[in-house]
């Protein structure tokens, strides 16, 4: 077998799988999601109506964020991530009823691949859709993606570092005080190419599917 002359920020993406969670989670582009509000809102004053109380109940359908790593089934990861630990690896986070996000990677040969799942809990309806708004306003090139959660966003792009190739695709979908954030990159390390724009938007889009999916069913892992 030839020696390979990988690019350095690459080199840390084929270490062991405890490495590659830590290092790997900051060279992906990761959830670019607006941080939700950890506070409820003031109880209700004696003088509030009782529809107002019903609309704010309306507008808040999920209290916490399911367990990430039950969120993909075993079946999907295989074909997304050949090789990877079907169980993945859950991302430590500060509150994990607000923010929560679990990542799959593997080298099988010289193809690499990286997955990873994240949901946010925000306060309201309108606190999500303000965030989606801005996240997909700093992500431009990308289109929407229907029938999932009450609105979606899909966007690939390529990067060359030291001649190797990478693509990575980000899907975000608000599903009502929701959003879920789906990384899918990808690199084959003996081509130098990447996998094609279809390969890896279709990936992420299923990925992102299966997730809002165990959100809407309140799946755990």
């Amino acid at each position: 077998m030839r020696n390979l002359s990988l690019p350095l920020a690459l080199t840390a993406r084929i270490s062991p799988v405890v490495v590659l969670a830590a290092a790997g989670w900051a060279l992906t582009s990761g959830p670019a999601t607006t941080p939700a509000a950890e506070k409820e809102s003031a109880p209700q004053s004696a003088g509030e109506t009782p529809s107002g109380a019903s609309t704010a109940a309306a507008s808040k359908q999920y209290a916490a964020a399911p367990a990430p790593c039950g969120s993909i089934g075993t079946a999907t990861i295989k074909s997304l991530v050949p090789g990877a630990k079907t169980a993945g690896k859950e991302i430590p986070s500060t509150d994990t009823a607000l923010r929560r996000t679990c990542s799959w990677n593997a080298l099988k040969g010289y193809d690499y691949r990286w997955l990873d799942v994240s949901f946010e809990i925000t306060e309201s309806d309108a606190a999500a859709a303000k965030s989606y708004k801005e996240t997909i306003a700093e992500k431009s090139g990308g289109g929407s993606v229907p029938g999932v959660g009450d609105a979606g966003y899909s966007v690939v792009n390529l990067t060359t570092e030291d001649k190797q190739q990478t693509r990575e695709g980000v899907v975000i979908i608000q599903a009502s005080n929701a959003l879920v954030t789906v990384t899918y990159n990808g690199s084959d390390f003996e081509s130098k190419k990447a996998p094609s724009t279809d390969e890896i938007n279709k990936g992420a889009i299923k990925a992102a599917k299966e997730a809002v999916a165990a959100l809407e069913s309140g799946q755990k892992a």
